[in-house]
């Protein structure tokens, strides 16, 4: 039975400050919203190294308050990710295989808005991901496998371009920790149903924006969960799935200036179709995309990718 493993991203779009003056507060960094959905509990290939290569795009011309007005904005955002994964065959801590994953994105955006104006960075390098994992060999039935599953431990370092005159940037200007728990369980033979679920924990941002928050020493995101899921029906055996894939972020702690609790909270839920084509044991192309509803304090959107997994 073939299966995927990947692991986190960070597209490092900075939508810092967006919004009214009652919730201005430094925004979340951009997260794995949708880029690994079906078979997401373990690799499809076992132990050795894997390259993956996202492109994905994200067109919003709406931000959403925590009221649900609109504001006027138009963001546009393309994302090439290059992720290296290394899964040993070496069992460490109560069976789980150790591995290493680094994850590094090429950013462009471009952005316009009217209150505040908004000025974008255009392209560059983003943040980069780096994380060890434990991946656990799959609990096999009397039909092949019915459940796997992965945690990986993940540091978001802020390595992308960053300008403090700038409010879109391909870099987030902080360290973010963003560990999770991913599983795939097998229902029969024909469907399977996945998810990842994150946590996500900002350090403080020691440049911030010099309009959008002036004269402040710092800014620090609040915290945030974030989770991925999908359902997938074999449709053509060993070769094609297709299904249903979403995810959504609730932040769950408030943002700060200097300290100082800043109120706008942000929320999104991405819902959309799904496929996977398996063209070899090896090879596995997948095609995501995401309408987002259910909007808060952040940019409403839809969401796009292709993705190509290959085991060396």
């Amino acid at each position: 039975m073939q299966r995927h493993f990947l692991s986190v991203m960070v597209v490092c779009l900075v939508l810092a400050g967006l919004g009214t003056q009652e919730t201005r507060a430094q925004a979340l960094p951009s997260v794995n919203l949708g880029l690994t959905s079906f078979m997401d509990g373990g690799p499809p290939a076992g132990p050795g190294y894997y390259y993956q290569q996202y492109a994905q795009f994200f067109s919003s011309h709406v931000f959403r308050d925590a009221k649900g007005n609109k504001l006027d904005y138009d963001v546009d955002v393309f994302l090439s990710m290059n992720q290296f994964i290394y899964q040993s065959d070496q069992a460490v801590l109560w069976g789980g295989k150790w591995g290493l994953d680094l994850l590094v994105p090429v950013v462009h955006i471009d952005g316009e808005g009217t209150v505040p104006p908004l000025r974008d960075n255009g392209g560059g390098f983003g943040d980069i991901t780096f994380g060890p994992f434990l991946q656990w060999d799959p609990i096999m039935g009397e039909n092949g496998p019915v459940f796997m599953h992965r945690f990986e431990f993940d540091v978001i370092f802020p390595t992308g371009d960053y300008d403090n005159n700038r409010e879109l940037n391909p870099g987030a200007n902080h360290y973010s920790l963003n560990p999770y728990w991913a599983a795939t369980w097998f229902i029969n033979p024909q469907w399977t149903a996945s998810t990842r679920i994150h946590y996500l924990y900002n350090f403080k941002n020691d440049d911030p924006n010099t309009r959008l928050f002036p004269g402040a020493d710092d800014t620090q995101a609040g915290e945030a969960i974030h989770a991925n899921f999908a359902i997938a029906y074999m449709l053509i055996a060993d070769k094609l799935r297709v299904g249903f894939n979403g995810y959504f972020l609730e932040q769950i702690s408030d943002s700060k200036v200097d300290g100082v609790r800043m109120r706008g909270r942000e929320r999104v839920l991405g819902l959309g179709p799904g496929a996977v084509w398996h063209i070899s044991q090896d090879d596995h192309v997948f095609i995501n995309l995401y309408f987002e509803t259910e909007v808060e304090n952040r940019p409403e959107g839809i969401r796009g990718q292709v993705r190509w997994t290959h085991h060396f």
